[in-house]
């Protein structure tokens, strides 16, 4: 009888604390997702490829590249894969956009979500385009990219108008379906954690991941919270880390190092699978990110130790 009433305790917390982080979560989707498709309907973002197309010779892409690098970053992944689809990109080409987005998509919604989760949302931001610069430099040495040839034209891009009302028809239909996957997530995954936190299991589950993250240069106490966007992504584990922050339970260091984690390397089940229809080689999306995330990590907690070590007593 007491577990029953541990449990129901436990599901009523999660509820109340998944419903507040639901209408947080809304109240920077939906807003951000609308101006983003106004601004794609205006026809804005395929105009301004070319002020970032100097940069794709840095990253060993043609200038058209720009175009489904920028929709990714300010969108997602879903808008990113688009724009690639209907240009000639290369295999080679395709392995290096996917990297790139895989870790730097959805920059300014997502920035905000780190920023009220317990970091600054510049650093964030900043910490995400760094690391998929680097992996991008590091993976286009690692593959043949030089022969291919860059894209003059952007005829692939040119399609019919779309009218106002057809595109707001067709972003309603997909921000209530993007709004009904995040509701359940994020209900399901606090309830699940107010249970378990409630019935004693929390120590258990983070005893088990505990090998992993010191492989990974994180502490015991962002176990849950790592693991929810590793597997669920970074908009739907942010909510989560926003109610866990509120309770004042991860230091400012613990913060950052998690932030820098799952900044590079987040939801790695859903978000990699959409390029493989592209002819992405799983291996390039999988094992950079993570590579990429152990290494910054360690990194980091190198610095955050000099800083401690030379600051004042």
């Amino acid at each position: 009888m007491r577990t029953g009433n541990t449990i129901r305790e436990g599901f009523i917390t999660g509820i109340k604390k998944g419903w507040q982080g639901f209408v947080w979560m809304m109240k920077i989707i939906i807003p951000i997702s609308f101006v983003t498709a106004l601004v794609a309907w205006t026809g804005w973002i395929d105009k301004v490829d070319v002020l970032i197309a100097p940069a794709m010779d840095v990253l060993n892409l043609p200038s058209m590249a720009a175009v489904p690098l920028l929709v990714g970053m300010l969108t997602g992944i879903y808008g990113g894969i688009a724009a690639m689809a209907v240009l000639p990109f290369s295999t080679e080409q395709m392995t290096i956009i996917a990297i790139f987005l895989l870790i730097s998509h959805n920059l300014v919604q997502e920035g905000i979500i780190q920023g009220n989760s317990g970091i600054n949302p510049l650093k964030a931001t900043l910490f995400r385009l760094v690391a998929s610069i680097i992996t991008v430099l590091v993976v286009a040495h690692c593959i043949d990219v030089s022969g291919t040839v860059d894209i003059a034209s952007g005829g692939a891009l040119q399609g019919a108008s779309q009218p106002f009302s057809a595109m707001l028809q067709e972003w309603g239909s997909t921000i209530l379906m993007l709004v009904i996957k995040i509701f359940f997530i994020i209900m399901g995954i606090l309830t699940a954690l107010e249970i378990f936190k409630s019935l004693g299991w929390i120590t258990h589950v983070v005893d088990f991941l505990s090998p992993l993250l010191r492989f990974m240069g994180l502490s015991r106490t962002v176990g849950i919270l790592w693991m929810t966007a590793v597997v669920f992504g970074l908009s739907y584990g942010g909510a989560v880390i926003v109610e866990e922050a509120k309770e004042k339970h991860l230091t400012k260091r613990d913060l950052e190092t998690l932030h820098l984690s799952i900044g590079i390397n987040h939801s790695m089940i859903e978000d990699p699978v959409l390029f493989l229809p592209l002819g992405v080689g799983a291996f390039w999306l999988w094992v950079p990110r993570l590579v990429m995330a152990l290494i910054a990590v360690r990194l980091l907690t190198v610095w955050q130790n000099l800083r401690h070590t030379s600051s004042p007593l």
